[in-house]
């Protein structure tokens, strides 16, 4: 397993936090934890009640699991979940699968990284625990040589919709990808019911996403376990844009 934070450990001066993949079930199940506190008791995401506390399905096996840890007290306060494109061969697909049709990205799949079930601890969202992170997913990146990261930035349905209808149809075209790389909800948010005339703010990871260059592949997909509006996200390394070049991927080498 590639180790992210040795020999070369990342740090955050102001909470001594360092970066790298999982090694052990212990640090895996911490992630899971983590995962479960902010989707399930603070966001109020319908998890699988078979396993209380802990946000585990069928793909995190497969998965190789990015943490962000406090070196101070020893506990993982940040995480995002890594499908490389042979762990998605074997598991038979990507999670995005369940909420896309991803035919027309046949050509990338031999290329393609998934990520998803990003979250961090409520105490540590100042900003340094997700640069520890996207510098982690650059070095893997780049360590690995895979061009394409894909995954789905979520907007809250609390207001049954029309907030992520009106982010949708504000975006527009300008960030939307080439037309061959064009994915289909398997579940559409149901737009022509849905007033797009809210003044929103982007959520802070899809602002993250698209200044970074990243492109908005289709139309939201309603996501009923986690009820939120998922926005499928395709981003090129090789278009990531000088000031998050700069930022992350400088960083993580």
């Amino acid at each position: 397993m590639l180790q992210i934070e040795s020999p070369q450990r990342k740090r955050s001066t102001a909470r001594k936090l360092s970066v790298g993949l999982a090694s052990c079930e212990d640090d895996v199940l911490a992630a899971q934890r983590l995962r479960y506190r902010v989707f399930a008791d603070e966001l109020g995401a319908h998890l699988d009640p078979r396993t209380p506390g802990v946000d585990h399905d069928i793909f995190d096996p497969y998965c190789e699991h990015l943490v962000v840890r406090d070196d101070t007290r020893g506990n993982i306060v940040g995480t995002y979940r890594i499908l490389s494109p042979l762990a998605a061969q074997r598991i038979g697909g990507y999670y995005s699968e369940n909420e896309f049709d991803l035919t027309r990205l046949r050509h990338l799949r031999p290329r393609i990284v998934e990520i998803g079930r990003s979250c961090i601890d409520p105490d540590y969202r100042s900003g340094a625990a997700i640069a520890l992170l996207w510098s982690g997913l650059a070095r893997y990146m780049a360590t690995m040589r895979y061009d394409y990261l894909l995954g789905c930035a979520s907007i809250s349905m609390a207001d049954g919709g029309h907030a992520a209808a009106s982010i949708y149809r504000a975006l527009g075209d300008k960030h939307a990808c080439p037309p061959e790389y064009r994915v289909f909800p398997r579940c559409p948010l149901p737009l022509g019911a849905l007033r797009v005339d809210f003044d929103c703010a982007l959520p802070p990871l899809l602002k993250a996403y698209l200044r970074a260059g990243a492109w908005i592949c289709g139309a939201p997909a309603w996501d009923p376990d986690f009820n939120t509006a998922d926005l499928p996200i395709l981003m090129q390394m090789n278009r990531v844009g000088a000031k998050y070049a700069r930022h992350f991927v400088q960083r993580a080498a």
